[in-house]
């Protein structure tokens, strides 16, 4: 049993198993799903967990209550792997009152079906357990509609839903006091910019909000309990992310079938680094999982796409690469392009057309290739790399 604070015990589970999160994004650290209940003189779990885990689960909770009842099972998120042992929890618990938003009681009508007792509750409401007092904050589109927080007034603690999560599970303890966390800062951005990444303007809304807050301990979903100057830190990553802001360097991603893009691309990265760009990072769209291509596009303020033409269009990994791209509504980056073909050009269009509908600022003339790389195409790669390169050190 791990008691974080008070009367308030972490109950949550690790997911060692699962390869890729939501059938997408590799998991290389695995997974948590964490809860968390409050043992006062009414009982409160504050979400739970994924269903595959519910036996578990259920004895973790078994393990501080023995057959006392739970009260209230608060909802501040209504995805599955948060919200999927509804069902089962009902048929242990009979009396449990959910508690959430409106939206949320009608999702959980939609996934769990009708005939649970529910409070619906509203921005500010609170919700007394005895010595604890839960405050309730709506931060909708973080990153679900019906997203919320749930604060506890007495000692401080933020139940932050997925806001403030990260990949990774945890070997040992929840608290971040008590283990090495450097796995999980880039576990964090990259976590980010999968999954909460097209949602910068509600994170905003929601830092401002809980900004009126004195918190002492971030409890979210995902990943370990914050606590400290790590609450600090974990707020200026989720701040600086969701207003795009960027450093300086530049992400090359690239499709290849044969190695000529590939040329042009190392020929791009060789000036790049010619000019005095240190941070430049290579990615190949067939080989390296996009989770990781889009933590580095959040990371990086350059960005310089290339790919051949395929089926009269452009080689499809790197059309769906783009298509990640349009669904994070990024902003302030700079875009450079490139493609080759064999005997009719469609991938420069495509990505020119690209340009346009995400509103990068374009840098450099886009480099077209006809089959093999020739001095005058080596020599336009050069010239976009400079080009991209004189555009970062402007920002100096």
């Amino acid at each position: 049993m791990t008691t974080l604070k008070g009367k308030v015990h972490y109950v949550g589970v690790n997911d060692r198993v699962k390869t890729l999160f939501e059938g997408l994004w590799p998991l290389p650290y695995g997974v948590t799903y964490n809860s968390y209940l409050i043992a006062d003189d009414k009982v409160a779990l504050v979400d739970s967990v994924d269903v595959n885990f519910f036996d578990l689960f259920l004895e973790k909770v078994k393990g501080i209550l023995g057959e006392r009842p739970i009260d209230y099972l608060v909802i501040n998120h209504m995805e599955p792997d948060h919200s999927g042992a509804i069902r089962l929890l009902r048929k242990v618990y009979p009396d449990i009152t959910l508690v959430s938003n409106k939206k949320a009681l009608e999702m959980v009508e939609g996934f769990y079906g009708a005939g649970a007792k529910t409070l619906t509750i509203a921005e500010g409401d609170t919700l007394e357990l005895g010595h604890h007092t839960l405050r309730f904050h709506m931060i909708p589109m973080v990153h679900w509609p019906e997203t919320m927080v749930s604060y506890d007034i007495t000692e401080h603690i933020l139940f932050s839903g997925d806001a403030f999560g990260c990949f990774g599970a945890l070997n040992g303890t929840p608290l971040d006091s008590r283990m090495d966390t450097s796995v999980y800062w880039s576990e964090m951005e990259r976590y980010y910019a999968n999954i909460v990444g097209k949602y910068g303007a509600p994170v905003q809304k929601a830092l401002q909000k809980l900004k009126a807050l004195d918190i002492e301990m971030v409890c979210s979903t995902h990943g370990p309990v914050w606590t400290g100057e790590n609450i600090a830190r974990v707020g200026g990553i989720y701040d600086r992310l969701s207003r795009y802001e960027a450093e300086e360097g530049v992400v090359i991603a690239y499709g290849s079938m044969y190695g000529n893009t590939l040329q042009m691309a190392e020929t791009i990265a060789g000036e790049l680094a010619a000019q005095g760009i240190r941070k430049v990072v290579m990615h190949d769209v067939s080989r390296v999982n996009h989770s990781f291509i889009l933590a580095d596009l959040f990371r990086y303020k350059g960005i310089i796409l290339g790919a051949p033409t395929y089926n009269a269009s452009i080689y499809p990994p790197m059309e769906m690469l783009m298509s990640e791209i349009e669904m994070r509504d990024m902003k302030n980056r700079y875009l450079g392009y490139f493609g080759s073909f064999s005997w009719a050009c469609h991938s420069v269009k495509r990505l020119a057309a690209f340009s346009e509908k995400v509103g990068f600022e374009v840098t450099g003339t886009p480099v077209e290739m006809k089959q093999g790389m020739k001095e005058a195409t080596c020599a336009a790669c050069r010239e976009l790399g400079k080009a991209m390169a004189d555009r970062l050190k402007a920002d100096r």
